[in-house]
């Protein structure tokens, strides 16, 4: 009951809410991540060693033991994501480390995809979406509302190998640019013409087209058009999860934190965006944990599958690395993070929930 009592708390101190905010701090462009089932125990603590030495989950234990495990979880996570624990401590936050009492949670109550996506970019746990059925949402979110800034028109883009993404951004009501799932690249120039090419001929493993395609379509059109907000989202680390295979989850979760790596080195190259652009990466549930053999799995049954992370750094946060210490924070909030660190004050025909403060200045 105090769960929603909180999370009613939250919505209630913003409903009606007017204004805007002076655009104070350097920020003038984002890069969002979202980061399909990803769990925060590997985030934090690394590879998982009763799943890496379970043969029902992993069938290279030997080889994952030598690249990613040290006794120490501070070595073996830098191992796994060595730009998170490198270049993102050093110089951002990072939000979702439970053991040392650290929470940030899915505020719906169904831990699975669409919610957790459609509660990160509207700002709130909206009852009605409640499955993983695919339809066009009904709120504004918060990548359509910095779009219908003048400031903002049509510099806002989303590359997603989810399908749902057209339903949950409402592509036909908000105008956002989307490319997803199988969508071609429909823009001249050799490079789209050969990415489009490859999305063709690649496997569709999972029935939609590799991140690894999504990601190099939207890298080179930042490279080409330049957008103030670019939203990226990796489906494979879930589908990896789902089918049971650690290896494959472990060894994605490797590749696609050098992905933003190198995303991240290549707009610092830019004069548009170094020291003008803020990175958020966060997921949309966690998985099953006090259970070996739920850690595939998610959802309302799940208890653990609530438990999400926030990263993120940019020219206008305090640097405080790994957050440490009691706190709870919620999916919900981030909507309104991402318009605040623009300088926009997020507000909808539904209630929205407040920004993290300690992500700013003060």
């Amino acid at each position: 009951m105090k769960y929603v009592q909180s999370i009613l708390l939250l919505a209630a101190l913003v409903i009606g809410r007017t204004g805007s905010y002076a655009q104070t701090g350097r920020t003038e462009n984002l890069l969002i991540i979202g980061w399909d089932g990803v769990r925060w125990q590997e985030i934090f603590t690394g590879v998982d060693s009763a799943i890496m030495n379970d043969r029902m989950f992993t069938k290279r234990g030997s080889v994952m033991r030598s690249e990613f495990w040290d006794n120490d979880p501070a070595v073996r996570r830098k191992k796994l994501l060595p730009f998170f624990w490198g270049a993102l401590s050093q110089q951002g936050q990072l939000y979702g480390n439970r053991t040392l009492g650290n929470k940030v949670d899915v505020s719906n109550r169904f831990h699975i995809t669409i919610p957790g996506f459609t509660e990160t970019l509207i700002g709130f746990a909206d009852p009605a979406v409640n499955s993983n059925a695919s339809v066009p949402d009904k709120n504004t979110n918060v990548l359509e509302f910095i779009n219908n800034q003048s400031a903002y028109k049509g510099k806002v883009s989303v590359f997603a190998t989810s399908r749902a993404y057209d339903n949950i951004l409402n592509v036909k009501r908000s105008g956002l640019m989307i490319n997803c799932d199988s969508e071609e690249v429909a823009l001249p120039g050799e490079a789209f013409k050969l990415l489009n090419e490859q999305q063709r001929l690649s496997p569709q493993i999972f029935g939609e087209r590799l991140d690894l395609v999504t990601f190099f379509q939207a890298k080179e059109y930042l490279k080409e058009y330049h957008p103030r907000v670019l939203y990226i989202n990796f489906s494979e680390p879930d589908n990896y999860a789902h089918a049971g295979s650690y290896d494959w989850y472990i060894s994605t979760l490797h590749g696609q934190e050098r992905l933003i790596a190198d995303l991240w080195n290549y707009v610092q190259s830019i004069p548009q965006y170094k020291g003008k652009t803020t990175l958020l990466v966060s997921n949309d549930h966690g998985r099953g944990d006090k259970i070996k053999s739920q850690w595939s799995q998610h959802g309302p049954n799940i208890e653990d599958s609530k438990e999400i992370f926030v990263l993120a750094m940019g020219p206008d946060m305090p640097v405080t690395g790994e957050v440490s210490g009691e706190q709870q924070l919620y999916q919900g909030q981030i909507a309104a993070t991402l318009a605040k660190f623009l300088g926009l004050d997020y507000k909808a025909e539904h209630p929205v929930m407040p920004f993290i403060p300690t992500l700013f200045k003060q």
